[in-house]
């Protein structure tokens, strides 16, 4: 016979369809399995700022939130696409927010661009995405965030990511540094799209 501490049952939400749809149903369930954890610390990938405000919304005000936006110059040169109100306006509500270049899309991606040969974290980055972009993106801002001193890498977070507009998936994991990538840990899905 097994104990409790061999295994435990968790719920896993699955969406039929990737995309912002799924937007308000997976932070709910984030705000649910962090207060059941325990977790404090949440990252969100958000462009233009509506899925934070929507975060702040939800999980409210006992929740870090740690919001990770794409680098500026990313659509196109010299343009910040999450405008610079909306910013100030979630810093206002307490939430951090994170602007630097992708784990897995630096330098790599102008190599891969410029002479058609993919690096390493490109690779990565595809393969990851056999899993859903979500589950790609979300892995990818825990780097992020480590890196950049926001969040430990010895506590568990959840990371919440997504395809193109809004978020589909839902971590919980261990982060690490870029640098020691393979040391990162996920723990549990607590959502993503099935189909995508």
């Amino acid at each position: 016979m097994k104990t409790p501490d061999q295994y435990y049952e968790a719920s896993t939400c699955y969406f039929s369809k990737p995309g912002s749809n799924a937007t308000e149903r997976v932070l709910e369930c984030v705000h649910k399995r962090a207060r059941e954890l325990n977790i404090k610390d949440v990252l969100i990938a958000s462009v233009t700022g509506a899925t934070a405000l929507k975060a702040r919304e939800i999980l409210g005000p006992d929740v870090r939130i740690i919001v990770v936006t794409h680098v500026t110059g990313f659509e196109k040169p010299n343009q910040q696409e999450m405008p610079l109100e909306v910013h100030e306006k979630l810093r206002s509500m307490g939430v951090n927010v994170l602007t630097t270049q992708h784990a897995f899309g630096g330098v790599g991606r102008s190599i891969r661009k410029q002479l058609g040969a993919y690096q390493v974290d490109e690779i990565i980055a595809f393969t990851l995405r056999t899993f859903g972009h979500g589950t790609k993106v979300a892995i990818e801002l825990a780097l992020m965030a480590a890196d950049a001193g926001l969040i430990r890498t010895d506590q568990d977070v959840i990371s919440v990511g997504g395809t193109e507009r809004g978020v589909d998936t839902a971590l919980v994991l261990q982060p690490a540094n870029s640098a020691d990538f393979l040391r990162l840990k996920v723990r549990e899905i607590i959502c993503k799209p099935s189909r995508f």
